[in-house]
């Protein structure tokens, strides 16, 4: 009798061992897992470093526009750039941004020429070029759509400090939670600042005409 008590106690404390070894496994594991995806700025994180220039901004990116075309940061060299980043689901604060920016374009007249307008879709699954086109083509005829793999588009976000998340909304629904800034690069491609939301045309012109003096 006391030597089956024994064996039963022997199995019971061999079962505890087996299974706190394997959540120890599962929680290394599942830390390094973590370890090895990069972590994403918080939106007050980003906007720190925008304000006060803490990092680089901007940056190499390489995606197809609205006409299905690959285009670099490179092919933009020589221009004023106006970029901004949303997706053409956005309800509201998009496209009143996207407005302005084309009203701004519109009031320089012929020095508008000088300028390049931005638009990188967040949102790439439902923002294909196709579509793009139809939707940059409602702002401004100059204004070019980018979008590209999802890969593609977190590199340039990323580079240009943006945050931005899926959120589900429904079934099979969602929209896109993301900063809403508009980056003034030089012909370089260096980062001049940004425009917050509903930043104005005729704000956004006492900073760029003094811009499109410097050669």
């Amino acid at each position: 009798m006391r030597a089956r008590q024994l064996r039963i106690a022997g199995l019971f404390w061999q079962a505890v061992l087996a299974a706190a070894f394997t959540l120890l496994f599962v929680t290394v594991w599942s830390g390094l897992l973590r370890a090895e995806e990069p972590r994403r700025r918080s939106a007050a994180e980003l906007m720190d470093i925008l304000m006060w220039n803490r990092e680089p901004v901007g940056g190499a990116f390489e995606l197809s526009d609205h006409t299905g075309r690959i285009r670099r940061d490179t092919d933009f060299r020589g221009k004023l750039l106006l970029v901004y980043f949303g997706f053409s689901y956005c309800p509201d604060i998009c496209p009143t941004d996207l407005q302005e920016i084309s009203r701004a374009v519109d009031q320089l007249g012929p020095d508008g020429e000088a300028i390049q307008p931005l638009f990188i879709t967040l949102d790439p699954e439902r923002d294909t070029a196709e579509h793009l086109s139809t939707y940059v083509s409602l702002f401004h005829p100059r204004l070019v759509g980018l979008t590209g793999s999802a890969e593609a588009v977190r590199q340039a976000a990323d580079a240009y400090k943006v945050f931005y998340e899926r959120v589900e909304t429904g079934k099979d629904e969602y929209t896109v939670d993301h900063s809403a800034y508009v980056y003034v690069m030089d012909r370089a491609g260096q980062y001049l600042g940004f425009f917050p939301p509903n930043t104005p045309a005729e704000r956004m012109l006492t900073v760029i005409r003094p811009h499109l003096q410097a050669k």
